[in-house]
């Protein structure tokens, strides 16, 4: 269904994933405003407790949060909400996540047990995510079936790859999270039709639709408060 002219939607997406895995980059690399971050310098506090060995020139991380906006098109807005990456930060992510219509959960694929708690929350909370491998160094050691059959993740769910210092292929990711989500909407939608269906008898939809038809004909002659009501009435099941 095409949205009315001129209507912008704006729905928000999470990016997610491990300590070190491109979050904050992806969110600044495709932003079309100054990404706000919240980058604080690493100390001695985190050694023994922040992995930096396969990130060795990483000095920063995300203490609470990155921000970012982009338009996929001039009536499509996305507001993109990055999580930090450490488990100690954790709690946090109930409140990142309210709203979402989506997540994308980034993978090293040299630390691969990184992302599992990142999927793990979210196939737990029935959020549709997509898994995007992150090519540092521009390169893909590992093809999508082998990182899906080693993160054990369902056959439908959406393995790509990306760069996350390059706009365009960032950019990508998201579009194909939104397509997969409004895919998810449709499939759920022609099921709960499908269960009417089959919850109600012939003559009983019948008679639904010939009262439907009898309503609308006698819409004409009705004021604005019987029409709303007779319409109301109608659609309920």
């Amino acid at each position: 269904m095409t949205r009315p002219a001129g209507r912008v939607t704006s729905a928000k997406i999470v990016i997610a994933g491990g300590f070190g895995v491109g979050k904050t980059t992806l969110v600044g690399s495709v932003s079309e405003i100054t990404p706000l971050t919240t980058e604080a310098i690493m100390t001695s506090a985190g050694v023994g407790v922040d992995d930096t060995r396969n990130v060795p020139g990483k000095t920063t991380t995300t203490v609470a949060m990155d921000f970012g906006r982009i338009s996929i098109d001039r009536d499509l807005i996305l507001y993109l909400f990055g999580t930090p990456g450490q488990t100690r930060f954790w709690f946090m992510w109930d409140e990142l996540v309210r709203g979402a219509i989506g997540a994308v959960v980034m993978v090293d694929t040299r630390r691969l047990a990184d992302c599992f708690a990142a999927i793990d929350f979210f196939e737990h909370r029935r959020l549709p995510y997509l898994v995007a491998i992150n090519c540092f160094d521009g390169v893909q050691y590992h093809n999508a079936d082998d990182v899906r059959e080693a993160l054990a993740v369902s056959s439908d769910v959406p393995v790509v790859s990306c760069d996350a210092r390059s706009r365009e292929s960032t950019k990508q990711v998201l579009i194909s999270l939104v397509e997969y989500v409004l895919s998810m909407r449709r499939t759920r939608a022609t099921a709960r039709e499908r269960r009417i269906v089959s919850t109600y008898s012939t003559s009983e939809i019948s008679t639904f639709f010939v009262d439907s038809r009898l309503r609308a004909s006698q819409l004409t002659t009705g004021t604005s408060l019987e029409i709303a009501s007779a319409s109301r009435t109608s659609w309920a099941l």
